[in-house]
């Protein structure tokens, strides 16, 4: 490029130096020369910067590829004396073996019967000591296994035996409390038939079923046919058995009317034997609590209407013993119960 220059600065030196004898013609042919070099130095310009980046990236890539080139031959020189050394230690090897070789080799040629008949036991013998090492492994991977069970067993058998004794506990607990409950039952039993002794036989009998102590009203000694309100007699007996009621706080009280299976005629008041009987049996209630200290809490009123016989029978007989009313007393089973749910 720079000789390019050079030659174009001559020949511009050259055509100024005949412009003053050449003719106009040749002057302006001169001048579209120079136009022309022009333009393809510009051209040249341009291709000169393009090589020369060319030239620029050739370099960095030539660097790169340099510096690979010195890591890989630095990296075969370690392999290389790796392989010195590898080769060195199978060098080693070989020799050891050889002469390994070279005394088996005298071992053997000495008495090689013998020899192969030792190799022979001392083989069968390892796999026989194999076989009986592996079998003793067994014997301990079961061993160990049966262990494990029976810790887990021993485990259980205690955490039974121990749920096993409070369940024991509680069981008896229930018993005493049962027994006691009993105990108590029967003692007011007796309290009750002793303070209504004067009407037991006239319609009027106590008994304990089911844990319960059951006062059973007549009709005849509590109503009249078809009503509510209760005789004298009947209401002396009720008083006479509020006393017992309030000396034992913690028995409950259920009042249950029963009818039998004749349809009552119903009036303004009561329409059926369901009436009649809750009729009778809140009629009762109110006796038990005027004027006396049993908790209305104690006290539930309840109508059977007929469908609790106690005959089934469609006998008059059967029909006068079906029309009753039943005082049902009934211990608290607070702690009986709780002691129930906890088992």
């Amino acid at each position: 490029m720079i000789r390019f220059a050079e030659k174009l600065n001559v020949l511009l030196l050259g055509i100024a130096l005949l412009s003053s004898c050449v003719p106009a013609k040749e002057f302006q042919d001169l001048q579209d020369k120079n136009a022309k070099c022009e333009e393809e130095r510009d051209k040249l310009s341009v291709e000169n910067e393009a090589l020369t980046t060319k030239n620029n990236e050739l370099e960095s890539k030539s660097r790169l590829l340099q510096a690979k080139v010195e890591s890989l031959t630095s990296d075969s020189i370690s392999r290389a004396v790796e392989f010195n050394r590898l080769s060195n230690e199978l060098q080693s090897l070989k020799e050891r073996y050889a002469d390994l070789q070279s005394l088996q080799d005298g071992v053997i040629s000495g008495s090689k019967d013998e020899t192969r008949k030792l190799l022979q036991q001392i083989q069968k013998t390892q796999e026989e000591l194999q076989e009986k090492e592996d079998a003793l492994k067994e014997l301990e991977r079961k061993l160990y296994q049966r262990k494990i069970g029976l810790d887990k067993m021993q485990t259980d058998l205690e955490a039974m035996k121990k749920e096993l004794d409070a369940r024991n506990a509680r069981l008896v607990e229930l018993e005493r409390m049962l027994n006691a409950k009993d105990s108590i039952m029967r003692a007011l039993r007796k309290k009750v038939a002793d303070a209504l002794f004067g009407f037991e036989g006239k319609g009027l009998t106590v008994s304990i079923q089911n844990g319960k102590v059951y006062v059973s009203l007549e009709e005849k000694l509590m109503f009249k046919s078809g009503k509510y309100e209760i005789d004298a007699k009947g209401a002396a007996a009720i008083k006479q058995l509020v006393p017992v009621l309030e000396q034992n706080p913690d028995i409950n009280i259920m009042v249950e009317g029963h009818t039998d299976d004749v349809p009552y005629r119903g009036t303004a008041d009561l329409l059926d034997n369901w009436d009649l009987s809750v009729k009778r049996a809140t009629t009762i209630v109110r006796l038990l609590l005027s004027g006396s200290k049993i908790d209305p809490v104690r006290v539930t009123a309840a109508g059977r209407s007929q469908y609790l016989p106690i005959d089934r029978a469609k006998t008059p007989e059967a029909r006068q013993k079906n029309r009753r009313t039943e005082i049902i007393l009934t211990p608290k089973m607070d702690e009986i119960l709780q002691l129930l749910e906890s088992n």
